[in-house]
């Protein structure tokens, strides 16, 4: 008997459990289809998303830049040392390329947009929350969704690709000064293969991704932040911190989940 009321609490614990991931699932997308109809119809908000452009994508590019630079040169490294193994070292332009454009170029860019912006968002707008700055917002009959959520979103739509794109190109450099200025691989060797092995179908799935990674972050971000008075942990500081910490690691699973979706469509 003892038995079988331990298994019917744990029946109970794990549908608690999937009814409310379903139930925090569907307010995610409610919240995120609000952001939409706010950014398709007027009132736009130009200067706000111009601000969040300076912010995502302009100051992030050092970070991006440094990241991307030192991952070149890692894969033109390991590649190297790789592919010498089997007398196929002049293929490492486009095995770096390939790695960077289909992959790492829209992940890693991701993950540190999370780690930059992405949980600066979240922190912004819970203490806008808590202090009840949002609140007032709505009490001025001012729709609080369309004048955080929508600019922000709009935004890292626009930056994602670019900063993806710009990850791709110091990434491939990076791989260039490893295995044609460290290792002595012929320069138009790195070159001329990776013209020949990467498409435009390879690009354009970096891009897809970008946007993909965009919309997730900035939507799992701002609704930590947004809806940080109805967590469990508390409301004030905690809940803030606790809000943030979520939406940066939840941000990045669902990155590296998202990625390996895409991936197998895309292929």
């Amino acid at each position: 008997m003892k038995n079988t009321m331990s298994l019917v609490e744990d029946i109970h614990s794990l549908g608690r459990i999937t009814i409310g991931f379903i139930r925090e699932l569907g307010l995610i997308f409610l919240f995120f289809l609000r952001g939409v109809i706010c950014s398709i119809t007027p009132p736009y908000q130009f200067k706000k998303i111009l601000q969040q452009v300076y912010f995502v994508g302009f100051k992030s590019l050092f970070v991006i830049g440094l990241v991307s630079l030192f991952t070149g040169m890692v894969l033109g490294l390991q590649g190297y040392y790789t592919l010498v193994k089997f007398g196929s070292e002049g293929v490492l332009g486009a095995a770096v390329a390939l790695s960077i454009i289909r992959e790492l170029g829209p992940v890693l860019t991701a993950i540190m947009v999370i780690g930059r912006a992405g949980s600066a968002m979240a922190a912004e707008l819970g203490i806008m929350r808590i202090t009840e700055q949002i609140d007032a917002l709505e009490t001025m009959n001012i729709n609080s969704i369309r004048y955080l959520f929508c600019p922000r979103v709009i935004a890292s739509i626009i930056c994602f690709p670019l900063l993806t794109a710009l990850f791709d190109v110091i990434g491939i450099l990076g791989g260039y000064i490893t295995g044609v200025l460290l290792l002595g691989i012929d320069s138009g060797t790195y070159f001329s293969r990776m013209e020949n092995l990467v498409g435009l179908k390879d690009v354009m799935g970096g891009f897809y991704k970008s946007i993909f990674f965009a919309i997730i972050v900035v939507t799992i971000c701002c609704y930590q932040g947004y809806f940080v008075h109805k967590r469990k942990e508390g409301f004030g500081a905690r809940g803030v911190s606790f809000a943030t910490t979520n939406a940066v690691v939840i941000s990045c699973v669902l990155v590296l989940v998202g990625d390996y979706v895409l991936t197998s469509f895309l292929l």
